[in-house]
């Protein structure tokens, strides 16, 4: 643990290529040192992020396969210490968003636990041109490496800001004009192909197991659904959210 300008901060272990390779490319946080497997075969993001690393005056360290196992599990070779995840404030992300061409679209995942479906759902968020994305600090998986890797690495170029009340957040948003649509199986939700999902919108997923909470669902303006036909009674929150992030990426001329 350090000390920087009087604030307490904990450096991670970020590992996996693709993970380190884009928070390379996304220079949003500071990288003290990449270690890299010895006896690893040549590819070519191993060369990039390599280069990368050399560019940015990193230093680029060969070491035993054991001590990268000691840090991190599924590491592909590599490990990078870094600095903890770079959250922004909302008004940050609020004037980054403004200052896109297309409408603000957002996503505000409430109280997502599992890393493996938080990273899926911020990789598909930045696939398809999310301005930010919501999370509430309690009950809530974060961004640990595990979510980094689970994304690959695609949350490293995405504004994520972690809201103290997600209810209230969502309200501030409504203010500046924009809809919030939740998603949730339930008998007032439209069918999401026949929603209105044009202009500004702010897409909520719930919790894996209990969906929206109660008093975020009623800050929804509408809740939208998945329609289903086999045996099992719905999708995971990364696997609907992500059919609906991508309808609505196409309403908006996603192509």
């Amino acid at each position: 643990m350090k000390e920087r300008s009087g604030e307490i901060f904990q450096r991670e272990f970020l590992y996996g290529r693709h993970a380190v390779h884009e928070a390379l490319r996304a220079g949003r946080r500071r990288i003290y040192r990449l270690l890299i497997a010895e006896g690893l075969q040549p590819r070519p993001i191993l060369e990039e992020l390599i280069a990368l690393a050399e560019a940015q005056g990193v230093p680029v360290l060969r070491v035993p396969r054991a001590r990268l196992d000691a840090v991190a599990d599924g590491h592909q070779g590599v490990v990078a210490e870094v600095d903890p995840y770079p959250y922004v404030d909302l008004e940050q992300a609020w004037a980054e968003s403004a200052r896109r061409p297309d409408p603000p679209f957002w996503l505000a995942l409430d109280c997502l636990q599992d890393p493996q479906n938080f990273g899926t759902l911020l990789r598909t968020a930045e696939a398809v041109g999310v301005h930010a994305v919501l999370f509430p600090e309690h009950r809530s998986a974060r961004v640990t490496p595990a979510v980094v890797n689970a994304s690959a690495g695609a949350v490293e170029h995405l504004p994520v800001v972690q809201v103290a009340n997600l209810a209230r957040t969502l309200e501030q948003l409504k203010a500046r004009g924009v809809w919030v649509v939740g998603l949730q199986q339930d008998p007032r939700a439209i069918r999401y192909d026949q929603a209105d999902l044009s202009g500004p919108i702010a897409l909520v997923v719930g919790n894996e197991e209990s969906g929206i909470r109660p008093l975020v669902r009623r800050t929804c303006d509408f809740l939208i659904y998945l329609p289903m036909r086999g045996r099992v009674a719905s999708l995971n929150a990364a696997a609907a959210g992500a059919v609906a992030l991508y309808e609505i990426a196409r309403r908006r001329g996603f192509s």
